[in-house]
């Protein structure tokens, strides 16, 4: 330091003093997660999941807070705007990050306005038909959607979910088309299918076994990247010759843009201990998900792919919020 003048040497030493203290005292009260969706969803009960352990890790209660509204876009609008103190941060989802700011006009917050922390979890979805449908094998399908284009009808939960990007990647990238039938949500369009009211859906793994289990529907393919513990003898849509319709929902933990690099680092820690736990990676990868973990650089990255990725099969595909 020879050579500064006092003011600055001053200012260094105060700033040395105080950024780890302030890393050290984090958190000295609790703090709110803000979930986008309502009671009782996946967002949801990961993030309840994951309090338990990171309160015990951090000293201090971590709290869910449920903003529901407008496909997700309420709930992280509020926590774009919140202080960036780290006592107020989100679960981040694949909709409002990647997708939405491609079908709403304005969304009332950009990615840019977020500090990633940490991946939590990927959820791939699965291609299932009713087991009275004459598709024994996904081969079937695609031999059908040729023969009689335009004739087949794919259910998802609505118009520009994971359900219903899974779907336009998967007819992209096999060239075939099919009627695309919106429901207000996973359950009924999961409901019409077993009612023999569309011909397949992709859905979410986790809802998806139940029913492949009970022998009501037939899993024909899954959208992860490798065969899922869960369903070991259904084949991934790349081993069947199309890795673009390589498709997962995912949520992640994020904070206001501005926010400490020590606190992220910290978040980080904490939720990459709880991931890491038996227990809880037990309930991700049980109903079907794979567990994320990772550092806030790495989850950077990936939002900023998946930004890239859906709004080109948005404007590709002419999906519309309804």
């Amino acid at each position: 330091m020879k050579g500064m003048k006092r003011p600055a040497l001053v200012a260094t030493a105060i700033a040395a003093l105080t950024i780890p203290a302030f890393a050290q005292d984090y958190p000295a009260k609790p703090i709110t997660v803000v979930v986008s969706y309502s009671a009782g969803g996946n967002n949801d009960l990961r993030a309840r999941q994951l309090a338990v352990p990171v309160s015990a890790e951090l000293g201090k209660p971590v709290l869910t807070d449920n903003r529901p509204g407008a496909s997700g876009n309420i709930g992280h609008a509020i926590v774009a705007r919140a202080a960036p103190d780290g006592y107020t941060i989100g679960i981040g989802a694949m909709g409002p990050l990647a997708v939405n700011p491609a079908l709403f006009p304005n969304v009332g917050f950009a990615p840019k306005d977020f500090v990633p922390i940490v991946l939590i979890e990927r959820a791939p979805l699965v291609l299932v038909t009713g087991v009275d449908k004459p598709y024994k094998s996904f081969e079937d399908v695609i031999a059908a959607a040729k023969a009689k284009p335009g004739a087949l009808t794919i259910g998802n939960a609505g118009s520009g979910g994971a359900h219903h990007l899974a779907s336009k990647a998967f007819q992209q990238a096999a060239g075939i088309g099919m009627i695309d039938v919106p429901y207000k949500g996973g359950g009924p369009a999961a409901t019409a299918l077993l009612a023999g009211e569309i011909d397949m859906m992709f859905e979410q793994t986790y809802a998806a076994l139940p029913s492949v289990a009970a022998g009501k529907t037939r899993a024909l393919a899954v959208t992860s990247e490798k065969r899922l513990p869960s369903l070991p003898d259904v084949p991934t849509m790349a081993e069947l010759g199309y890795p673009q319709a390589t498709v997962s929902n995912w949520l992640g933990l994020i904070a206001p843009k501005g926010t400490s690099p020590a606190v992220v680092r910290r978040l980080n820690e904490a939720y990459n201990k709880a991931l890491a736990q038996p227990d809880m990676r037990d309930k991700i990868v049980g109903p079907g998900n794979e567990v994320g973990g990772g550092t806030p650089e790495a989850f950077a990255a990936f939002i900023e792919s998946e930004g890239k990725r859906w709004p080109a099969l948005v404007a590709a595909a002419g999906i519309k919020v309804e």
